[in-house]
């Protein structure tokens, strides 16, 4: 009989347990430590329990920095709560510090009397010198002000698989599912998913599988035996709307909707990609889904992954490529190209910290005027930004559905933390979204003397789609300028402008297509945080909570940057002042201003992390006087 798991057999709690609302725990260590993958099981045992989540992922900006380095410092942060939530938390209850370079990286976010859990093993001299650290923290008074746990993660780690013969190397990789073992005691998470999921995962490898169980058994039984931890912490399940869920991150979601854009337009569909931090994951999603008709090409760079995408535009099927900002700045011809033939086409931009190469896993909002204004000429497009990860997959249809019916191609701006972040998704049910309706024209009642014109208009200004290879239907098109109506080259100076417009004029009616923007809070008052893409969830939360202590302060969060919604200026003119937090140094602030001659505020932050509900807090009580 297979022996029982921890939580299975405890039948009476053998310490003191403390019923919580939430809880934001990190955990943090070398980046060859599995800090990454102990918190994702973590958040998983934290979905099946019930609880609403939000996560934030930090990984190292090197490839491989040197073992204990402050510069391989790899972070998972989970904040799981018995209410809903937006944000990963700003500081954190409890902290799991693999070396003394993670120590020091983290410290500071852990709040006074937070819980320190420290493999103590690592803090010998080479670390601590690695770390800069000249005494050792674990021996002067220098963590008086946190509840410190030394474990020797290490030694337990050795002794609890000492008997599976695997070679030091592989002992190493297992520890930090003791790490995941014993945090999974001290907050009550059940080890069963965790289980069934190294059971799967290495099948084919039983060893590894009994190994991987018996070090995450035994940090749990240490936690539950151990006099060093009196209390153990329980945050109840959340009140959710009923529903089928999985936990799913911005890029996945991201993913999952381009194919389910695909499915409801009743087409093929075509991602050109170059790897590249932090979208490489799309194309790591995507290629699973070829039997939905997906077709993924990994290109040699980003100009040639663009190009193929509106190749594959061109021949009739859905063109989408995928980068971040360095990629994307390479894109920006071939995009132009894009616009004056009047192509479908997605582009997704995931932002990460610049300019140049600049940070590749930290994020950032600073391609904004990028995506608007890059191309040469005059060539509008529309920008969206998801908010949340689960957002993500709403984001990715309609980038489809308003490619396809206003031919024009369409950027998606996401960034690096919306797209690792994960929340609990409730799975939708695709026959309840309507289908995007694709037309192509066909040579039915065309005769044989009539010409076909391609660069005519619908009532939207929207040319037609249609496909090469159909009969009377050939036509010219390319990056010169396309007369009017025929498509056929023209330098005429009056041609140009009228062509100019028209396309301005196209992307300027979207607003008529798009939602009415909507706001939370007072419809009128004192103050308005306008947010935009991933900074929602921290703007939503600290206008809430400035609201509960009853001050009359509004949020909205601007899905659509280019057009902007109809109301957008009726929504401004209603609040006596405007505060724009953003990961960049006031782009949409900028936007806002030049568009509708109104002051504003702006709440920049640049330094590759997310804003903080916090920092918003703080400069709302500013605006507003508070004491």
């Amino acid at each position: 009989m297979e022996e029982m798991l921890p939580e299975e057999r405890k039948t009476i709690p053998s310490k003191e347990v403390s019923t919580l609302d939430h809880v934001v725990i990190r955990l943090a260590g070398d980046s060859g430590d599995g800090m990454q993958l102990a918190g994702l099981k973590f958040t998983t045992a934290s979905v099946i329990f019930g609880n609403d989540i939000s996560t934030f992922p930090d990984f190292p900006g090197e490839i491989r920095a040197p073992a204990g380095t402050l510069a391989g410092v790899s972070g998972f942060q989970i904040h799981f709560s018995s209410k809903i939530i937006s944000t990963p938390g700003d500081d954190l209850d409890a902290l799991v510090v693999m070396n003394p370079a993670a120590l020091k990286v983290n410290l500071l976010d852990l709040k006074l009397n937070g819980i320190l859990i420290v493999n103590q093993d690592t803090f010998i001299d080479k670390n601590l010198i690695k770390a800069g650290y000249t005494k050792n923290p674990l021996e002067d008074d220098s963590l008086r002000n946190y509840r410190v746990y030394p474990v020797s993660i290490t030694t337990l780690n050795q002794t609890a698989v000492e008997s599976e013969g695997l070679t030091f190397k592989q002992v190493n990789l297992t520890k930090n599912f003791f790490a995941l073992g014993l945090i999974s005691w001290l907050f009550d998470r059940p080890l069963t998913p965790t289980v069934e999921w190294i059971k799967e995962k290495f099948k084919h490898r039983p060893v590894i599988v009994k190994a991987n169980i018996k070090t995450l058994k035994a940090g749990y039984n240490f936690g539950e035996t151990t006099e060093l931890f009196p209390i153990q912490y329980h945050v109840p399940p959340a009140k959710m709307e009923p529903g089928l869920y999985k936990y799913i991150s911005g890029n996945e979601a991201l993913s999952l909707g381009l194919v389910a854009a695909a499915n409801l337009a009743k087409k093929e569909l075509f991602y050109g990609a170059y790897p590249i931090t932090p979208a490489s994951d799309l194309l790591h999603e995507l290629v699973k889904h070829k039997e939905f008709g997906i077709r993924v090409f990994q290109a040699e760079d980003e100009i040639a992954a663009i190009g193929s995408a509106i190749g594959a535009s061109f021949g009739g099927v859905i063109g989408v490529a995928g980068t971040s900002g360095p990629g994307f700045a390479l894109m920006t011809e071939a995009l132009g190209l894009a616009v004056i033939t009047e192509l479908p086409l997605v582009v997704i931009n995931v932002q990460r910290a610049g300019p140049s190469t600049g940070m590749p896993t930290k994020p950032e909002q600073a391609d904004l005027l990028q995506a608007l204004f890059s191309r040469n000429g005059e060539s509008p497009l529309p920008v969206i930004a998801p908010q949340t990860p689960g957002d993500c997959f709403e984001t990715a249809i309609e980038a489809v559905r308003l490619a396809t019916k206003f031919m024009t191609p369409v950027i998606i701006l996401s960034d690096g933390f919306v797209a690792n972040n994960i929340d609990p998704w409730r799975i939708p049910n695709l026959s309840q979204y309507q289908q995007i309706e694709v037309q192509h024209p066909t040579n039915e009642g065309l005769k044989d003397s009539e010409e076909f014109l391609p660069y005519s208009r619908n009532e939207d200004l929207v040319r037609p789609w249609a496909i090469p290879g159909t009969k009377g239907l050939e036509y010219r098109t390319g990056g010169l300028e396309n007369e009017d109506e025929t498509g056929n080259v023209s330098y005429d100076p009056l041609n140009h402008e009228k062509m100019v417009k028209i396309r301005a004029e196209k992307i300027k009616r979207i607003t008529n297509d798009i939602p009415r923007q909507k706001v939370e809070g007072p419809k009128n008052g004192k103050l308005l945080v306008l947010s935009w893409g991933s900074t929602y969830g921290t703007a939503r939360t600290a206008a809430e909570n400035m609201r509960k202590q009853g001050f009359s302060v509004a949020n909205a969060n601007l899905k659509y940057l280019n057009p902007f919604p109809r109301n957008l200026e009726e929504i401004i003119q209603s609040y006596e002042k405007i505060l724009i937090p953003e990961m960049n140094l006031g782009q949409l602030q900028f936007l806002v201003q030049a568009r509708y001659s109104i002051a504003t505020i702006g709440l920049s932050k640049v330094q590759g992390r997310p804003i903080q509900v916090r920092e918003i807090e703080n400069k709302i009580s500013t605006i507003i006087g508070v004491e």
